[in-house]
């Protein structure tokens, strides 16, 4: 924990340093582009209004008593922009650290600043984007205050996404290979969440399946707070802040064994 500790204080100090390089990670994704600033919110509005358009609109699919809204695209929406939100900022954290090689060879900057940075400037994407849905989801639950846990949540998967794209980074940096099996892990791991059907549906003795995905407790809060307009069950916290510790001793023991070694494996 102690490792985990000097590094975020080494975050807060260089805290000028990291704003300037999350604008520049923000402005690189749409760097060229016709559209500018708007193409990196536009992509993700634009698969999330897919659903809502197939499922909602078109073939008007509906869904039992068990799932929290009757309405299969609404239910989409809400675990599918969490889990892309996820995935991005795990991605581009994991390889963070090798796409600044060079710089980290040259400069004596803190490792930690280039995954932050990355799930920081995911955060800018995504963030604003689930403020949308919720305002837009707020009139079937009057717009309940429980939509403030939203904050609390989206600030959770921030610290999650760092935490863990950080131990990737560094996993990446001594074996290439973390980025094939990651990639792939997480390109089943929205099968493996309540992000596409209701948890009660998932067959009773495999739900723990779905538990050790760690964004299945965050999509249980998004659905609770987007679909009910109630605040999310205690075992939401709980088991976001225990996948949180078990990442943070586990990236704490990575630190300091890769200590002396990271930059060379870059």
């Amino acid at each position: 924990m102690m490792s985990v500790a000097h590094e975020a204080t080494l975050v807060w100090r260089a805290r000028a340093l990291l704003r300037v390089l999350v604008g520049r990670e923000v402005a690189a994704r749409h760097a060229g582009t016709a559209l500018g600033v708007l193409w990196p919110y536009l992509q993700p509005l634009l698969s999330v209004a897919a659903y809502y358009l197939v499922f909602d609109i078109v073939f008007a699919f509906r869904m039992d008593s068990h799932a929290p809204t009757s309405r299969v695209g609404a239910y989409l929406i809400v675990g599918a922009l969490p889990w892309m939100a996820f995935c991005d900022a795990v991605t581009r954290s994991m390889v963070s650290l090798l796409e600044a090689g060079s710089i980290l060879q040259k400069n004596a900057l803190p490792p930690v600043l280039f995954p932050v940075r990355a799930v920081l400037g995911s955060a800018l994407i995504y963030a604003p984007l689930i403020a949308i849905v919720a305002v837009g989801y707020g009139p079937y639950h009057r717009f309940a205050p429980a939509l403030f846990g939203l904050v609390l949540l989206v600030m959770l998967q921030i610290v999650l996404c760092i935490v863990l794209g950080f131990l990737l980074a560094i996993f990446a940096a001594a074996l290439r290979d973390t980025i094939q099996v990651v990639t792939f892990l997480l390109t089943v791991g929205i099968y493996l969440s309540p992000a596409l059907f209701p948890i009660s549906l998932f067959p009773e003795r495999w739900q723990w399946v779905l538990w050790a995905n760690p964004m299945t407790s965050l999509m249980l809060g998004y659905q609770t707070v987007l679909l009910k307009g109630q605040w999310p069950a205690l075992e939401t916290w709980i088991v976001t802040l225990a996948w949180i510790g078990l990442l943070t001793v586990m990236l704490g023991s990575a630190i300091r064994r890769s200590r002396d070694q990271l930059v060379d494996w870059l």
